[in-house]
């Protein structure tokens, strides 16, 4: 055992303040909830110069360290962007609330009532890389399901989530809450991020939201459970009887619509038999997108034919999430070879197919074992305020507990309330 797991650390004492407002917001009516999560949409606005202006020493700092504009895209936060969140809390209040939900009761024999309740998970820490509006997301989510949050963003944006906990805080105890709700996790460094993870007994679950070195890092040296949010190598499957327009639309819109999101496509995989009248065109479409294609030798000999550069794909390829304009592609032979690439390569996260052909659509859905498989549908939707969950917490690519984009439901577990007449067991 580590010198941080028996000394009561800033990292363990904050978390000790946030088991003591769970127990204080766990029995706290939806009302005082909703009022809690008002108050901070409220003050979002009221204080959305003095977050803007924290958040602009974050996204200068990370310019001047050479950060990828990608990355300094998700860190930026603008006044439209600042509103655009406090319309999300707004949203948040509008959900049902899940705790106290009765997931199933029965009479025993015997006479005794039984109920199986929704309650919060208690203590909720929430490691995060650049992404400002996930601090705000998390804690409108923790908040609205009874929980208390640590929030462990990255370093890169400590000055905005420094200055974004603060408001939230000031909120939360103008509704009457305890403000150690929503705490920021003490310090920069590593040692602060292992702390959290080894606080087990003080916190309930931990979420990582990020890249996958982040992710491995928290579910291999966590002594805390996660829940894991996996990466996003999401692949698009063109069918044989695909309508090439609505491939291409789909094809386009999964890879660029918005490409450093987990849910944006990185590999397109075409049946044989379309390839010859879908890959010239798709090269096009893509082209125009401003897409990299990384393809195989079908690609690359469409591409020589037509004057277009198609890198050549390799087993990186096939296993990156680029979240970028790239795109691994390739052709096959088979709905099934299709399925057997996108089971070496997935990460379980989203794969579509494009066909008219509803057999193969129901062969695809059944042999595809991802968190979302989209039919004649763009890869982008699986998202939570796509499927009417309101702002989401993260998407799980495990399979216990939650599975998929987490909404309020994914943040509450159950317990067994059994109400008797003095039973008692013979």
């Amino acid at each position: 055992m580590s010198a941080s797991e028996t000394t009561d650390t800033p990292v363990r004492q904050a978390a000790r303040r946030a088991r003591t407002a769970a127990a204080d917001l766990a029995p706290a009516p939806r009302t005082t909830r909703d009022s809690a999560l008002l108050a901070i949409a409220e003050a979002l606005t009221a204080r959305t110069e003095e977050i803007v202006a924290a958040n602009a020493d974050d996204v200068a700092k990370a310019r001047a360290a050479g950060v990828a504009e990608s990355v300094v895209d998700r860190l930026t936060l603008t006044p439209e962007r600042v509103a655009a969140i406090a319309s999300d809390v707004r949203d948040v209040i509008a959900l049902p609330d899940p705790v106290g939900e009765v997931r199933r009761g029965s009479t025993l024999p015997n006479g005794l009532e039984l109920r199986q309740v929704r309650v919060p998970m208690g203590v909720v820490g929430i490691i995060y890389e650049a992404r400002p509006n996930v601090t705000v997301d998390a804690a409108a989510l923790c908040l609205k399901s009874g929980n208390a949050v640590l929030l462990r963003g990255s370093s890169s944006a400590h000055a905005s989530n420094t200055a974004l906990v603060a408001v939230l805080r000031d909120a939360v105890a103008q509704a009457g809450l305890p403000a150690d709700a929503v705490q920021l996790v003490p310090g920069e460094s590593r040692e602060s991020v292992t702390e959290l993870m080894r606080a087990r007994g003080l916190v309930d679950v931990l979420i990582p939201r990020g890249g996958a070195s982040l992710i491995k890092t928290v579910v291999e040296q966590s002594t805390v459970p996660v829940i894991e949010t996996g990466t996003g190598n999401c692949h698009v499957y063109v069918d044989e009887r695909a309508d090439i327009d609505t491939a291409l639309a789909i094809l386009v819109n999964s890879k660029a619509q918005r490409p450093s999101v987990c849910n944006a496509a990185e590999t397109v995989l075409v049946h044989a038999g379309i390839a010859d009248a879908f890959l010239p065109r798709a090269l096009e479409a893509l082209s125009e997108a401003g897409v990299t294609v990384h393809g195989d030798d079908a690609w690359q000999t469409v591409a020589g034919a037509s004057a277009r550069t198609v890198l050549p794909a390799t087993d990186e390829d096939w296993a990156s999430e680029y979240l970028s304009y790239d795109i691994a592609a390739a052709v096959v032979p088979s709905l099934d070879a299709a399925v057997e690439h996108i089971r070496t390569w997935s990460s379980g996260h989203t794969e579509a197919i494009v066909t008219t052909d509803t057999a193969a659509a129901r062969r695809f859905t059944a042999l595809v074992d991802s968190a979302a498989v989209m039919v004649n549908a763009s890869t982008r939707f699986t998202d939570g305020a796509q499927f009417g969950f309101g702002a989401e917490i993260g998407i799980s690519t495990q399979k216990l507990h939650a599975r998929g984009p987490m909404g309020l439901p994914e943040l509450t577990t159950t317990k067994y309330v059994v109400t008797g007449d003095g039973h008692i067991r013979d």
